[in-house]
């Protein structure tokens, strides 16, 4: 158990220190943001494979009883999941995550939207989605906290952009879309113009959802997800 809380705690920091303004001006200026980007992208993922291998060897502790619906939840969770964080990342978004650069001027990319933090969704239905399937104190903590985190960092993410777009600028970029995913569309305050690079990123994203329930969460996690399923 100590090494789980360690390995989350590390995680945890590493999503507060280096993102803080004075430190990640300091890193872009001496990474470059590419480097930055890269470098942080690597480090959260180091740092969270060492909470999964310190999970599974944590002991176990259960809180509630297993029933057949429950891991029904992620699977039919994930897609959407999985699509947040993919097109999220790939496609540039000026209000929030992502791995490509933004255009302030530039119209808002269609997964932006859909909800303007389309990755911090990914991860908050992907932690919520998997804490009724796993019934103990150790995934409680691992995606009670991956929840209150993705949750916490949106209006964070506002206010930094606010001050690095101005407040017209943002306002009028954050018209064009919602915090809560798909309400604008609804709305129909915007309406989603697909693009083939659009397309071709939800693809990829569905593609990994697939390839991530036949055989990538047996092979990374453990658990098969779908031998806990009741035909």
């Amino acid at each position: 158990m100590a090494e789980f809380l360690l390995a989350l705690l590390l995680f945890l920091t590493s999503h507060v220190v280096p993102p803080a303004p004075p430190v990640r001006h300091r890193l872009i200026a001496l990474l470059g943001r590419r480097g930055y980007l890269l470098g942080y992208s690597v480090l959260s993922l180091v740092l969270l494979g060492w909470i999964i291998v310190a999970a599974r060897d944590a002991p176990y502790v259960g809180l509630w009883t297993f029933a057949p619906w429950q891991p029904v939840i992620p699977v039919v969770a994930m897609p959407l999941a999985f699509w947040f964080v993919v097109v999220g990342l790939a496609e540039p978004n000026p209000l929030s995550i992502s791995l490509r650069r933004s255009d302030p001027a530039a119209p808002l990319a269609p997964i932006v939207a859909t909800t303007r933090h389309p990755v911090l969704w990914g991860f908050l239905i992907w932690a919520a989605s998997h804490l009724p399937a796993n019934g103990d104190l150790v995934s409680l903590i691992l995606f009670g906290g991956m929840a209150v985190l993705a949750l916490a960092a949106m209006p964070v993410l506002d206010r930094r952009a606010r001050v690095h777009l101005g407040e017209q600028r943002w306002q009028a970029l954050a018209r064009g879309t919602s915090v809560l995913p798909f309400l604008a569309v609804v709305s129909r305050q915007v309406r989603i113009r697909f693009s083939r690079r659009f397309v071709l990123y939800t693809a990829v994203a569905l593609a990994a959802y697939v390839w991530f329930l036949l055989q990538g969460h047996r092979l990374l996690i453990g658990p098969d997800p779908l031998s806990l399923l009741s035909w």
